[in-house]
């Protein structure tokens, strides 16, 4: 499988990819907790049926020392014991800041609220700022059929 466009290989595409990765790196720098940012990025990718960004998203968690467990049990969040309050409320923040089309209303004022009682401000800021970004990474990948399996933990840096 091939992707339909060579992102890195284009001028215009590889020099929006790399804004986009210099708002991710003011992400990956703010104290939003690096397991609630990889979480985020997976539930979101799974939503949005991304498997480039799942294959890298899961794989650098379990790199970083993320349980197969966890790992596995993303996409059933709400059933699971083994996350935090915390981690819930950025999962369910990520689930309606991305599905914010299916809903008239956008993200409700009860999933701000619960994510607002476990992170600061800064952190609620980089939270939108990742729902947002992992969005557009999604969208990027699943609009050029970007092939999945082949990462490799800390390939982009």
């Amino acid at each position: 499988m091939e992707a339909r466009l060579n992102i890195y290989g284009n001028a215009v595409a590889g020099k929006f990819a790399r804004y986009i990765n210099s708002a991710g790196k003011v992400i990956s720098d703010s104290t939003l907790p690096a397991a609630t940012q990889e979480l985020v990025k997976i539930r979101a990718s799974q939503i949005n049926g991304c498997g480039f960004c799942l294959d890298m998203h899961t794989k650098d968690a379990a790199h970083a020392g993320e349980t197969a467990l966890r790992l596995n049990l993303v996409a059933a969040w709400r059933e699971a014991k083994v996350f935090t309050d915390a981690e819930r409320a950025a999962l369910e923040l990520t689930e309606q800041g991305t599905r914010i089309a299916d809903a008239a209303g956008g993200v409700t004022d009860e999933a701000w609220a619960e994510a607002a009682k476990h992170h600061d401000e800064d952190q609620l800021a980089a939270l939108v700022g990742l729902i947002a970004l992992i969005n557009a990474y999604n969208r990027m990948n699943v609009i050029v059929q970007q092939p999945a399996g082949d990462y490799q933990p800390g390939q982009f840096g």
